[in-house]
């Protein structure tokens, strides 16, 4: 709202234009309230704020005239003014500073009360009445921005606005945030006051509370240190609470009613898994405010989540991945809990996953021991992501490593030395992994590892390529052996032959070099 030159003049026009039509007769307070509603009453309320023949009561009146006055057209003009007529905060721009001071000195205790306003009582029925503090609110909130505060000479009213609009904001917090008739909302609001804004926020998180989502946007986004801790024990205590069989009790009749209104009649057991499944969505929506705000109560409560066995796979996957970027780097128990239920055999693969997806959040040198500790697990699943994560995380140059820990290892699924070849074909570092699974595919390496570097070629390798493993297409050595109690673990490749497909056991190399990388190698040259 800065006004410049061109609207100096229209201020000047309006004066004029205003003045000839006020100044017949005496200018009263009943005029200044009744201009409000009138189709030139914004011109001569301007005069009136304008002129210094005019008390200063007056002026102030007229000032808040302004700000009241209904919409027009959809537009605040008493605000925000028009193309050939200025707002109000335009008007007190144009002001000798002496008369501005003084104006606005009267002006902003009012809109300091006019902000404490309550929001009227919705009669039964009724569509919502209007909140009758917005335009006060946004009057004070451009007085604030306009020009860095220029207009604001004395700090002391600096501060009483940004106290007021903070504790506007959060009064009736889940309405204001909607409210499309405000200048400017309170995200906007938000950007400009930052921790004074978000302070008391967290206040407003509670179970059964209205927009948690968003009021942990604006602390995450705003919030100072207190006040991010404030809201991540706030938000524990929400899903302790929503997490509880007294939650499920309270929302059972409000259940029932819908049940009813929708002509529904579950049995108890159906029913019990309505209010279950509420609960889940509920919860949910907690843990994507926490993963917001993180902090050391809401990664506590999330790591002990994790760990609960009695909790549902999906409650659980979802705590986990509310971790992402809330956990400490630097702390190694903090990687070690991710660890542990990525190890456990009973963990569910969606759950395993996830817990991956945060073990790799950490520093290489942090958890590589550990990864590779996981070699030695029954289940092949378990140390072939922990694998993938290793190589995901390295270089060339240590791929004799990971090889020798492999060697190791037991228990392989076909699926294994396919992907790590992969995952090597797309390795950085020197020596080029060509380079390095040229001295890997030999005797006396073990066969898993002569396989894994050996499926470098069912990854990039074309025809042109074939002569480097052809001799191998005879070996012999015996392809390793799923666990008895191993899931989804098999070594069997399809091979295209003629129209259909043919289903190939892998007993050996051998078998794996012609039915499993030669179809690939051989398939890419004809792309």
């Amino acid at each position: 709202m800065h006004l410049g030159a061109p609207m100096g003049r229209v201020l000047r026009a309006v004066l004029v234009v205003g003045a000839l039509g006020i100044g017949g007769c005496r200018t009263s307070s009943d005029d200044v309230h009744r201009w409000a509603n009138t189709v030139q009453g914004p011109r001569k309320l301007l005069a009136v704020l304008a002129h210094d023949k005019y008390p200063l009561e007056l002026r102030v009146e007229s000032a808040l005239s302004l700000i009241s006055m209904k919409p027009r057209a959809g537009r605040r003009i008493g605000i925000q003014g028009l193309d050939d007529q200025p707002g109000v905060i335009d008007a007190l721009a144009q002001l000798p500073p002496a008369a501005r001071n003084a104006i606005i000195g009267r002006l902003v205790p009012r809109l300091l009360e006019e902000m404490k306003r309550p929001l009227p009582v919705a009669q039964a029925g009724q569509p919502a009445p209007s909140d009758p503090s917005v335009p006060y609110k946004d009057a004070g909130f451009a007085l604030l921005i306009h020009n860095s505060g220029s207009l604001l000479g004395d700090p002391g009213q600096i501060a009483a606005l940004r106290e007021a609009l903070a504790s506007w904001s959060a009064t009736n917090f889940s309405d204001r945030l909607d409210d499309s008739s405000q200048l400017y909302g309170i995200e906007q609001m938000m950007r400009e006051l930052k921790a004074d804004g978000a302070r008391s926020l967290p206040s407003l998180i509670a179970p059964g509370a209205g927009k948690i989502d968003r009021i942990a946007e604006l602390v995450a986004d705003f919030g100072d240190a207190a006040t991010k801790l404030q809201a991540s024990q706030k938000l524990v205590a929400v899903a302790k609470e929503v997490n509880s069989e007294g939650w499920i009790k309270q929302k059972a009749p409000g259940v029932e009613s819908a049940n009813r209104a929708s002509k529904l009649n579950p049995t108890p057991e159906q029913f019990r898994k309505q209010l279950v499944q509420y609960q889940e969505e509920e919860l949910l929506r907690v843990f994507s405010s926490m993963k917001k705000i993180g902090g050391k109560p809401v990664v506590d409560y999330l790591l002990a989540f994790t760990q609960d066995k009695n909790e549902s796979e999906k409650r659980r996957a979802t705590a986990m991945a509310a971790l992402q970027g809330n956990l400490d780097r630097n702390n190694p128990s903090h990687a070690e809990i991710p660890l542990q239920v990525a190890a456990a055999a009973d963990t569910p693969d969606q759950l395993r996953d996830v817990a991956f997806a945060r073990v790799g959040e950490f520093p290489r040198q942090l958890i590589l021991g550990k990864l590779y500790g996981l070699f030695k697990t029954e289940n092949w699943k378990v140390r072939w992501v922990a694998a993938e994560l290793i190589l995901k995380t390295s270089d060339t140059s240590e791929l004799p490593e990971f090889f020798s820990k492999l060697g190791q290892a037991e228990g392989f699924a076909i699926t294994e030395p396919l992907r790590y070849g992969a995952l090597i074909a797309q390795m950085k570092g020197t020596p080029p992994p060509l380079e390095v699974v040229e001295k890997y595919m030999t005797p006396p390496h073990p066969v898993q590892v002569r396989m894994s570097a050996i499926g470098y070629f069912f990854e990039t390798g074309t025809k042109a390529d074939w002569p480097k493993i052809e001799a191998f297409a005879a070996d012999k050595a015996k392809a390793p052996a799923c666990k008895e109690s191993a899931k989804e673990c098999e070594w069997k490749c399809e091979v295209q032959a003629g129209d259909k497909r043919d289903t190939k056991e892998i007993a050996t190399l051998g078998d794996f070099v012609t039915y499993c990388v030669k179809p690939a190698m051989e398939a890419r040259a004809k792309k």
